[in-house]
């Protein structure tokens, strides 16, 4: 339960990043859900990979595999966001005319 919430607040704070869910193409919600399980993905293998006493098998002298799967998907996560672009946008603005537009629609429809 706790890893869907954080999940969920994964995926929000893309999105609020992004400018808001009206600023995101379909596409984009795609790139984004995609992301956000990435990232949880992440999460969990670095929680994973931080308990184990060390990344490296001594008698191989190589790293676990799990350390370099987390690397896959690292760069993988930095993909995806670079496909949404990494600069934070602001969320849009109506004008005051479309703001009028819309309240006098909520009134006819109100009536």
């Amino acid at each position: 339960m706790a890893s869907v919430l954080l999940g969920k607040h994964y995926k929000v704070c893309f999105i609020a990043s992004l400018g808001g869910s009206d600023a995101l193409s379909k596409q984009q919600e795609m790139i984004v859900a995609v992301a956000t399980r990435t990232h949880f993905l992440l999460e969990s293998l670095d929680a994973f990979i931080f308990s184990m006493p060390s990344p490296v098998n001594k008698r191989r002298r190589a790293l676990y595999p799990v350390v370099r799967e987390r690397a896959q998907l690292a760069d993988s996560l930095a993909r995806l966001l670079g496909q949404l672009g990494l600069e934070r946008r602001e969320k849009p603005v109506k004008s005051l005319q479309e703001h009028i537009q819309e309240r006098d629609r909520e009134k006819e429809a109100s009536e």
